[in-house]
């Protein structure tokens, strides 16, 4: 279920790289939220609240900022490729009842039978629902299953009301399987001592020295 977070910010006046720089020094982020065909709103965020706060996926925002208070979803996150700081935000305004599509997460537990390995083979599925009951992720087990056995997308079990978003339902999202061992190769030492090698051994011994190519 979504986390519903109040954030309180100030009304941002200012914009472009500048001012952009002044906010992060004074330890806020510029955000903007987005909403539909209406103008967007410019807020700035403290930030490190706001970034302990994203860590939450998918959660529901409250933002007050000036004389207003806006619920919003996360739409876009920017962030410098070095430092990783979070550099602007980007938020989607909703409404109670209304549906949105968010990347949900797949998790797995449970252990599988012998020397099975479960495999995700879907990292993050996108699922429709209430902007008030958004998944933070799916959890897969696969207590007790077997090398060969599969969690199919049309076997998950997601919150009421919520629906996956998916071309096919046959899709795996899960696969258990015993991994393959690499092939290993006999050791040439092994050869030699069956006889096999012998020949080009005493061909060596037979070959003039040359330091330059002594190995």
């Amino acid at each position: 279920m979504a986390n519903t977070i109040t954030l309180e910010g100030q009304v941002r006046d200012e914009f472009g790289k500048g001012a952009a720089r002044r906010m992060r020094v004074a330890q806020q982020i510029p955000a903007t939220i987005y909403a539909g065909g209406a103008e967007p709103a410019f807020l700035k965020l403290p930030m490190k609240e706001t970034t302990l706060a994203l860590r939450r996926a998918n959660a529901l925002f409250t933002l007050k900022f000036g004389s207003e208070s806006k619920m919003a979803v996360v739409k876009d996150v920017q962030r410098n490729p070095v430092k990783r700081q979070v550099e602007h935000i980007d938020f989607y305004e909703v409404r109670a009842g209304e549906k949105v599509v968010v990347d949900v997460p797949v998790f797995i537990s449970g252990e599988t039978k012998g020397a099975a390995v479960a495999f995700i083979d879907i990292q993050n599925l996108q699922v429709r629902a209430d902007v008030t009951n958004l998944p933070e992720r799916i959890d897969i087990s696969v207590e007790g299953m077997a090398d060969g056995e599969k969690v199919l997308a049309k076997d998950l079990k997601l919150p009421e009301g919520a629906e996956l978003i998916i071309d096919d339902p046959e899709d795996s999202v899960v696969t258990v399987e015993v991994p393959k061992e690499e092939s290993v190769e006999t050791p040439v030492s092994a050869v030699a001592a069956e006889g096999e090698a012998a020949p080009a051994a005493d061909a060596a011994a037979e070959a003039p020295a040359d330091g330059d190519k002594a190995e």
